[in-house]
């Protein structure tokens, strides 16, 4: 915001009060108007209201319109090619090499541009665990941007630790700057670029919060796994007894990992990104992202009952203007509805955000094609073919360029647009803590049945609530299984409080002939794409793929 008059903001007397020694001429930035330092989300919360950034709703969440972007630009995310980095980096469609001189110039044009304004600095951790914590400093140009900041990062606690915060990383997002694809090398005027040599990340044209998210996520991607730290795209839950009774949910957006992790029998220990180390799980943020279109009160009523609180940020929720009730099933704006709040707003979350070790790992999938069982019991080589596949369905909104039908993906990890070593590096280190701790695996489809997307059905959530807690609690030990003729995997035959009928996909299809093709042209989809990964990939892994 460009301040001309010099009007008194609500927060104007208290910016500088949480501001840090090592402050923002150490990276170049000069000639403010003023920096709002570390303020608290209500004093965030005037200045969005003071800026007409947002309204307040039923409840007090706050209620923002991202504008023309409703989702990630993917193809507008660079990495710049490094001295350092360059023998790290898996090159290629998720990150898109740009040139360091590209990327000092980009970022001069930049702080031209934030010549005259205000800023809002939020000094925060990615990292509950303090061994492995990530320092960063995010600077924004919107006051709502550094609400959610403070929702989904971890905060120092004393105006000490504020003083004397030093950023290993920098992230700027400046929504009113655009690129100029000619002079800058961009793809479009919208751009996010990572520069690990020099500690910086800068986003330009978009004011969808999630690429702030996001960017400190690939950054902990890259960083982790050198020190032999797994890094995930799953959310975690854990037993209220028994700390090392942690279970993984890896998937991509849509595929359920939110909404199955908030489950009232479990503790959350967070939803969306976490790392394993030698000393157990910890979660990435201090907030979940939750998707909500169509949330109810009683499918998902923890998520749901965030919608109306204080602090809760709703991204681009319609809502009606006059009573400020919020309507969580209009799409109008898109379908990537999101809710930002902090993980405390969950009643049965981990305060610690971490816990010991997990006992089963959940790969999630959303079939499209209708085909997968809705459970299966996975080897380690076949959940590290699975897990370097990282199939799914693309849900509508999600990303900039999705139509309404879901489109067929697979995504490296379960999370390729933010992994940024080859996927065997994160796959290794998934096995090795596999075998070290006993872990077993499952894939669940909480796709289609009954035919693929148009014809058949959405499976229910209760179905699936019970698959795992079935899978959880040790109740799928006991029956028997069928081999899946094409994946090999296993299928349970029975569990308890679901019909037989849901555990045999094929069985609510037109033919069984029908069935049969499309499971084998699925397969075909999985062989071909696999190809890419065979390289560095171990023998044991690609025989644990379909048979065709």
């Amino acid at each position: 915001m460009n301040n001309l008059l010099n009007i008194k903001t609500p927060a104007e007397a208290i910016a500088q009060t949480r501001k840090a020694d090592y402050n923002l001429s150490n990276h170049g930035v000069s000639n403010l108007r003023l920096a709002y330092w570390n303020l608290t989300m209500e004093a965030l919360y005037e200045e969005a209201i003071f800026r007409s950034e947002g309204v307040t709703g039923v409840g007090g969440p706050f209620l923002v319109n991202t504008g023309k972007h409703t989702a990630r630009s993917a193809n507008d995310k660079f990495v710049v090619r490094e001295t350092d980095s360059e023998g790290n980096v898996w090159w290629g469609v998720y990150n898109r090499p740009f040139a360091p001189e590209k990327f000092d110039a980009l970022y001069q044009r930049m702080l031209g541009f934030l010549q005259g304004k205000d800023v809002f600095v939020q000094d925060v951790y990615g990292g509950a665990d303090e061994n492995y914590r990530l320092p960063v400093r995010i600077v924004t140009e919107l006051a709502w941007h550094s609400m959610f900041v403070r929702n989904m990062f971890l905060t120092p606690q004393s105006l000490e630790e504020y003083k004397r915060f030093v950023p290993e990383f920098t992230i700027l997002s400046m929504p009113e700057f655009k690129g100029a694809p000619t002079m800058d090398s961009t793809a479009s005027e919208t751009f996010i670029c990572l520069s690990f040599e020099k500690k910086l990340a800068i986003i330009g044209n978009t004011a969808y919060a999630g690429e702030i998210k996001k960017s400190v996520f690939t950054i902990l991607n890259y960083l982790l796994p050198l020190q032999g730290v797994l890094s995930m795209h799953c959310s975690a839950n854990v037993d209220p007894v028994n700390p090392n009774d942690v279970a993984l949910f890896f998937g991509l957006s849509g595929t359920g990992k939110t909404t199955l992790s908030a489950d009232p029998t479990r503790r959350l220990i967070g939803d969306d990104e976490h790392g394993w180390s030698d000393d157990g799980v910890f979660n990435f943020e201090g907030g979940c992202y939750a998707k909500v279109i169509g949330l109810s009160a009683s499918a998902e009523p923890e998520i749901y009952a965030t919608t109306k609180m204080f602090g809760t940020i709703l991204e681009n929720v319609p809502f009606d203007p006059i009573t400020r009730y919020i309507d969580l099933d209009d799409d109008t704006l898109t379908e990537n509805t999101r809710a930002s709040y902090p993980l405390e707003f969950i009643a049965n979350a981990v305060p610690e955000k971490k816990a010991g070790h997990p006992k089963n790992v959940i790969l999630l999938t959303c079939d499209a094609s209708g085909v997968m069982p809705p459970i299966a019991r996975l080897t380690p080589n076949q959940a590290l073919y699975q897990f370097i596949s990282g199939y799914t369905s693309k849900i509508a909104g999600t990303e900039v360029g999705l139509g309404k039908e879901p489109e067929i993906t697979f995504s490296a990890c379960f999370g390729g647009p933010f992994m940024v070593h080859h996927p065997y590096k994160y796959a290794e280190l998934l096995k090795r803590k596999i075998e070290r701790y006993g872990v077993t695996c499952w894939l669940v489809n909480t796709g289609w049945v009954g035919g693929p997307y148009g014809i058949g059905k959405r499976i229910s959530i209760r179905h699936t609530r019970n698959l795992l807690n079935a899978a959880l609690t040790g109740k799928l030990s006991d029956v028997e299984y069928y081999q899946d003729p094409v994946f090999g995997f296993e299928v349970p035959k029975t569990c308890p409080d679901v019909p037989e009928s849901v555990l045999q996909p094929w069985s609510s299809w037109p033919s069984r002939a029908e069935y049969d093709s499309r499971y084998k042209d699925l397969a075909m989809r999985f062989i071909q794409n696999f190809a890419k990964f065979t390289d560095g990939t171990p023998q044991e892994v690609i025989d644990a793929g379909p048979k065709v």
